[in-house]
């Protein structure tokens, strides 16, 4: 995958829904589950993990937000 894909993927993370990043994400643990290829299914490992880089710093971000309104 080439860097516009790499920019494009991290363009998207940053606006899109939680929901939908958690719903990519399970579509993409399923690929990855019959993709034989060792190339494309690192590329799914290293997509994963930016999902959840993501989901867990607006976890992060949330919690703090929480815990200033005490």
């Amino acid at each position: 995958m080439n860097q516009d894909f790499w920019k494009t993927l991290q363009g998207w993370l940053n606006v899109a829904h939680s929901n939908d990043i958690q719903a990519k994400k399970r579509v993409l643990l399923e690929m990855h589950r019959q993709i034989l290829d060792p190339g494309l299914r690192s590329d799914i490992q290293r997509i994963v993990r930016l999902m959840d880089r993501e989901l867990l710093a607006r976890a992060e971000w949330a919690m703090y937000c929480v815990m200033q309104l005490r």
